[in-house]
């Protein structure tokens, strides 16, 4: 896939978008779900190795293909890393899945009821390096726990000059200011979320547009002007907290969103299954968030 046909696949393509992106801080949690006890690494390489172990085996089964997987979010050290002898965006790319690279380095303290991106060193240097290796996108994630319309304005702000550094570099940034779900204030804040990035997206020049990836919010149909907003590429869905079948749920009624998923995709993998086993939990797992994304369709929640 060229760079026009990754776009056309991003904007129009039925499926959704697989997060793999858990970090330093988020990746013993993950090992922990996928059935590796905390403690049998020694150190942070041993760590990483095991988590890059489980996304190669993600990549490489049989049922996580383009046909209902568009894109994927990786982790730096999983970009530069191999699977089955390719790089991984390589190996993404011949599963006819777009690669996206995750460059955050973590968030500040809270302040004014959000927590701001930390600042980004050698930005430049790993967009370069990333559109290298065929990554078409980028994504980095601050939060908002409270309806604070400065604090929000300066989330949304900081969001858009990443974002503006990240089409410089050749890029197509997902912006993700995620709303905590378990916010008191989170109804006010989602209506101050949506129209500060309406304002921002407004204000773009030339033909610069962005991804949004945005909690799922408490009244549906809220962020339709952002999905339909012509500087909007695609407006996708994390999960938040929410199990999967809740996350679905509350998919299915945004018209015009989509899954980035990561732990309710990976929720139900587990290391010691075998492959079969493995390929059929996350086939189930595929279908159901393509249902809820694509057909708006989603699994009775259990009671």
């Amino acid at each position: 896939m060229n760079t026009a046909e990754m776009t056309a696949k991003i904007a129009a393509g039925k499926g959704f978008i697989a997060a793999l992106d858990q970090s330093g801080g988020s990746t013993p949690k993950a090992l922990t779900g996928y059935g590796i006890a905390e403690g049998s690494w020694s150190n942070d390489e041993e760590m990483y190795a095991l988590i890059h172990e489980m996304r190669s085996r993600i990549i490489t089964a049989p049922s996580f293909t383009g046909d209902k997987v568009i894109g994927a979010i990786l982790f730096e050290r999983t970009m530069d890393g191999t699977v089955a002898g390719k790089s991984a965006p390589a190996a993404l790319i011949d599963r006819g899945i777009v690669p996206f690279i995750k460059v955050d380095k973590g968030l500040e303290a809270e302040a004014n009821g959000v927590q701001l991106l930390k600042p980004i060193p050698g930005l430049d240097s790993l967009l370069a390096r990333s559109k290298a290796l065929g990554v078409f996108g980028t994504k980095e994630r601050s939060v908002i726990n409270l309806a604070n319309r400065e604090g929000i304005a300066a989330i949304v702000a900081q969001q858009f000059e990443i974002g503006a550094q990240v089409i410089a570099g050749g890029l197509m940034p997902i912006l993700e200011p995620e709303l905590n779900i378990k916010s008191p204030e989170r109804a006010e804040a989602e209506v101050i979320l949506r129209d500060e990035l309406l304002k921002a997206l407004d204000a773009l020049t030339g033909d610069d547009k962005v991804m949004l990836k945005l909690s799922l919010p408490e009244q549906p149909g809220l962020y339709d002007p952002l999905v339909d907003h012509p500087r909007v590429l695609r407006v996708v869905a994390l999960s938040g907290g929410y199990s999967r079948g809740e996350a679905c749920a509350e998919l299915a009624k945004n018209r015009g969103v989509i899954a980035s998923f990561s732990r309710a995709l990976l929720s139900d993998l587990r290391r010691q299954m075998s492959d079969a086993e493995f390929d059929a939990a996350l086939s189930a797992a595929i279908d159901e968030i393509y249902a809820a994304s694509v057909d708006k369709v989603a699994q009775p929640v259990a009671a």
